[in-house]
């Protein structure tokens, strides 16, 4: 899916994306508490890059967690950011956070940050090498060892145990029950619209652009979480 198109999709789904995606919350839970006990070790100051933020559920759990903490939350689509902006503000850490309409490249590309999270985004990108580039542009802007908590559907396509993930995942995301139409209409659009590449594949494109060997720290179903450490010096 080109990226101007995920774009205008993700605008129209921005009121309704929490809601549509209840269904995933004890995930989503079970995800944010891994990841508050990677992130534990970070400065009481830290500077948090929340890449591809959507609603802004992941900086929302780490704002109340971490109170001293800032975050840059970074998204194309202005109508999630317009329900990430009202979350902080409900919650009350909007002075902690600055919000970046655009995609990555267009961020300053300063070595600032602490630490980095991008949760079910990388997965778009189609190409290998501009998923590289992307986990790149990420290792940019963390400073030397920056933290990189990454998030992506992944599994072996070619594999029985896909069609087996794959049913249970649809499943789990369908409230009124799993039609074979159904799956049939999500293998389709995951074959074309989704990179699902083995989880070693993913974990080697985070590697070469300028990353430690990633650490597998969670899995369910489908998804899959990474963590690493930015090398001291990119080359």
């Amino acid at each position: 899916m080109r990226s101007e198109d995920l774009k205008i999709l993700f605008d129209q789904q921005a009121v309704s994306y929490d809601k549509q995606w209840e269904r995933m919350a004890p995930i989503r839970a079970a995800l944010y508490l891994l990841l508050e006990s990677q992130f534990a070790g970070l400065p009481e100051n830290a500077r948090i890059l929340c890449v591809g933020v959507g609603t802004g559920a992941e900086l929302a759990h780490l704002a109340e967690r971490f109170p001293g903490w800032h975050f840059t939350a970074v998204d194309p689509s202005g109508a999630m950011l317009d329900v990430c902006r009202q979350r902080a503000v409900q919650h009350g850490f909007l002075a902690r956070c600055h919000f970046h309409e655009g995609y990555l490249d267009t961020l300053v590309a300063e070595a600032s940050y602490d630490a980095a999270t991008c949760l079910l985004v990388s997965q778009f990108l189609l190409e290998e090498d501009a998923r590289t580039r992307f986990f790149r542009e990420i290792a940019q802007r963390l400073k030397p060892h920056g933290i990189l908590a990454n998030a992506d559907l992944a599994s072996d396509t070619e594999s029985p145990a896909y069609e087996a993930l794959l049913r249970s995942w649809m499943t789990l995301m369908s409230s009124d029950g799993l039609q074979p139409e159904v799956l049939e209409r999500a293998r389709i659009a995951y074959a074309r619209d989704v990179a699902i590449l083995p989880a070693q594949q993913v974990a080697s494109l985070i590697k070469a652009a300028g990353f430690d060997a990633p650490v597998q720290f969670f899995q369910t179903g489908l998804m899959h979480g990474w963590v690493c450490t930015r090398r001291a010096h990119l080359e």
